[in-house]
């Protein structure tokens, strides 16, 4: 088939939720995505953060292969080793006590709004069960975390009524000490507020919201969704700021390019979500982790963040020269640029022209190259990326 068959074939057969580019990806490998008449493109997204090997690392692939022979799925109700290894691995390389495995950032999410409830109705009992989120915030599209979510244009009238039991506030001290009453359970917040425009928050304003929750005894939930997994320089964004959440949650790059979420909590919260309090059919899936789990192995890894630092602040160096460049935002390798005169949407569409693919976060163009991307790559891709800007 060719790539209009193909668009023919998705635009009858699939619900219209996404504002699709006209292009179509049939295989990539490394840093590379190649359509379906053979043209080749740099990709700079990762596929939102995901592919953070890029595609088809042998070494993923061959993981996840060897387990598909082995065992594909089994309920929860059964052990698994390939699970068994991965939460083990993953709780000890964060400093987290537990973990709940499901298939997105979303359903983590989900359970991070879950648990701060339960510990809160645990201890205090009824009406404890608000949690303050921030606007410009992105927690997801379920019915909870869209509502968690900070951004009126995504709460539109068609989805009402929206889940009670959320309070956004802008990103101020005082506002959120105003905003605390004895109905509040926790605070969530992203540490780059990625959909929401690549908004890094201030490290004063975080460990402020942080002291403020323990003297509150208030859980602090941190979406790591997108800036997890080595994505920040770090492999996980908070530790840039010095703080220890009570929960966080992971998801995109944590797979490798396989469906996974994960919300990890501290040894106080360990037994809070007791049997038949929460559950996932996929969750845990022995492929997914198999890949996770070499994943993990390769990011978790002083040299290579090292690296991904290194070439997040070359690639904010290199586009600042960029002319109608106006300012740059972000940490490590997850960059937002705001371009004088034009919408990250313009600059992307010319970009796949160009041959090289980037996101937009708001107004603004956003990269998520894949964290193990050369300088090579990275100065072609950056070519295309400055004639698609400065035209």
């Amino acid at each position: 088939m060719n790539f209009e068959q193909i668009k023919e074939i998705n635009n009858s057969s699939a619900m219209p939720t996404y504002g699709r580019y006209d292009l179509g990806i049939a295989s990539g490998k490394g840093t590379v995505a190649t359509d379906f008449d053979g043209k080749e493109y740099i990709d700079f997204t990762s596929g939102i953060g995901v592919n953070c090997l890029g595609y088809a690392d042998e070494g993923w692939a061959d993981a996840v292969s060897s387990q598909a022979h082995k065992l594909s799925h089994i309920s929860n109700l059964y052990y698994t080793d390939a699970t068994a290894l991965f939460t083990d691995k993953l709780t000890k390389a964060t400093g987290f006590s537990k973990v709940f495995l499901g298939n997105s950032g979303a359903e983590a999410n989900e359970c991070a709004i879950k648990i701060a409830r339960k510990y809160s109705f645990d201890k205090y009992g009824e009406g404890r069960y608000e949690i303050i989120t921030l606007l410009s915030s992105f927690h997801g599209r379920t019915m909870s975390t869209l509502t968690a979510t900070g951004q009126d244009a995504l709460h539109p009238d068609c989805f009402a009524p929206y889940n009670a039991g959320f309070v956004y506030c802008e990103k101020d001290i005082e506002q959120i000490k105003a905003a605390i009453s004895d109905k509040t359970c926790a605070v969530m917040m992203e540490m780059i507020q990625g959909e929401g425009g690549v908004i890094p928050l201030e490290k004063d304003f975080v460990n402020e919201v942080c002291a403020l929750a323990k003297e509150k005894d208030l859980l602090v939930i941190i979406d790591e969704v997108q800036t997890g997994i080595g994505r920040t320089g770090k492999l996980l964004a908070h530790e840039n700021y010095g703080i220890k959440p009570d929960v966080v949650t992971l998801a995109k790059g944590l797979g490798g390019g396989l469906p996974i979420g994960a919300c990890l909590c501290s040894e106080a919260l360990g037994g809070v979500m007791s049997a038949g309090t929460h559950g996932s059919t996929f969750g845990g899936n022995p492929i997914v982790c198999a890949g996770a789990s070499y994943v993990l192995d390769k990011v978790n890894n002083e040299a290579f963040l090292e690296n991904v630092r290194a070439n997040g602040e070359y690639i904010r160096e290199k586009v600042s020269a960029f002319k109608n460049v106006k300012s740059i935002r972000g940490m490590g390798m997850m960059i937002g640029i705001e371009v004088e005169g034009k919408t990250g949407a313009d600059v992307v569409k010319k970009g796949i022209d160009n041959g090289i693919i980037c996101l937009t976060a708001k107004t603004l163009v956003r990269l998520l190259p894949p964290l193990n991307i050369t300088r090579e790559e990275i100065d072609l891709g950056l070519e295309r990326l400055k004639s698609a800007i400065e035209e």
